[in-house]
């Protein structure tokens, strides 16, 4: 097994190391590199190891650099003093973050879940999706099969699939189904948005849209957008201009 240690400070490298060592045998092969070129040149010419540990901040910039340089598939832990890059470190094949000063405990639950994950792959070249998210310490957005809704003196649950949009009007909370009904959930746009599932999109503080409810988009004031949809509601309603990039994303992916 081949590891490279990409690491600018020499005596935490050499501890990395010593420690790396301790875990994982002497037999194993282990690459000292100190900065973003040398790891570029290096991984040029050698290939791709088995597992990188790497820190971020560099002498010469950032070691995510390296990876868009060189891409490869290979599991990287994040060795650093910062907790700011945690979700581009993850973005660049990222399977764990741990924070200096590190110990010999972080190292060996690192090392435990590259062992893990390389065992279901090397298992199952298409390994189950919720065994997968747990070794990554992900959970899952499930959505709701349904909201509650109140109507008169009785609850009664509106299943997802029916319901066109979710808004908000003098505080209240309102829900319009495709038929057109009005209902009054009792949870707020935050907890609704959570709870819905992908197929929904917050165009901004007061709507919660359904795909299924859009018939078009047209380009409004100051970089917003404006949404035509296909149930009776005399509000216009906008995507702000913030979130106009990840609508269409969104709007062109569901």
């Amino acid at each position: 097994m081949k590891i490279v240690i990409i690491e600018d400070e020499e005596v935490v490298a050499h501890d990395l190391e010593l420690n790396i060592r301790r875990l994982m045998g002497s037999e194993i092969e282990l690459v000292q590199l100190r900065s973003v070129k040398e790891s570029i040149d290096y991984f040029k010419s050698a290939g791709a190891p088995d597992l990188i540990f790497s820190d971020i901040q560099l002498g010469d910039g950032l070691s995510f650099e390296i990876f868009v340089a060189q891409p490869m598939s290979v599991p990287v832990i994040f060795c650093t003093a910062y907790d700011e890059y945690a979700l581009d470190a993850f973005k660049a094949n990222g399977i764990d973050y741990i924070l200096k000063p590190f110990t010999i405990a972080t190292l060996e639950a690192a090392l435990q879940k590259y062992k893990d994950l390389k065992r279901v792959f090397s298992a199952d070249q298409t390994p189950q999706y919720d065994a997968l998210l747990q070794m990554l310490g992900v959970k899952e957005k499930h959505k709701a099969s349904s909201i509650l809704v109140h109507s008169k003196d009785k609850i009664i649950p509106v299943k997802i699939e029916d319901i066109a949009m979710f808004y908000v009007k003098n505080e209240i909370t309102h829900l319009i189904t495709f038929s057109g009904t009005c209902y009054y959930p009792n949870k707020n746009l935050d907890e609704l948005e959570r709870s819905s599932g992908s197929y929904f999109f917050r165009a901004n503080r007061q709507f919660l849209i359904c795909r299924k409810a859009i018939i078009d988009v047209s380009s409004f004031f100051s970089r917003k957008l404006s949404v035509n949809l296909n149930i009776a509601f005399d509000e216009k309603v906008i995507v702000s201009k913030g979130k106009a990039p990840q609508f269409l994303e969104w709007l062109s992916k569901v």
